[in-house]
């Protein structure tokens, strides 16, 4: 009779070991998902958001179409682009892809 009880709650301790171990592989997992997906996601969207903060008249950008012009008129959530002579469009600034080195339209 003394023995039974013994049984029972040493696999009651065990259960509860098991419980843990179970959940390891899932948060292992989570921390894999933030180093390499979530945490160089906000990076890019940080240094993103800091390079449409900082763009200024004149400087040449590439947008989310491909559409490659100089800045002549920043407002808060619009862009003009002069992308020939005399010719410009009126962009978002979030979609305003790149910012490009001074010179890159000369030399296309």
């Amino acid at each position: 009779m003394l023995i039974t009880p013994a049984y029972a709650q040493a696999a009651g301790a065990a259960s509860q070991e098991n419980t843990l171990l179970t959940f390891l592989p899932m948060v292992a997992i989570f921390v894999v998902f933030y180093f390499l997906l979530i945490r160089p996601q906000q990076k890019k969207q940080k240094e993103a958001r800091a390079m449409l903060d900082a763009l200024e008249k004149g400087n040449e950008v590439a947008t989310a179409g491909g559409i490659l012009g100089r800045i002549v008129k920043l407002d808060e959530q619009y862009a003009t682009i002069e992308i020939a002579p005399n010719t410009q469009i009126v962009v978002q600034r979030s979609a305003i892809s790149q910012l490009l080195p001074k010179g890159t339209l000369k030399g296309l």
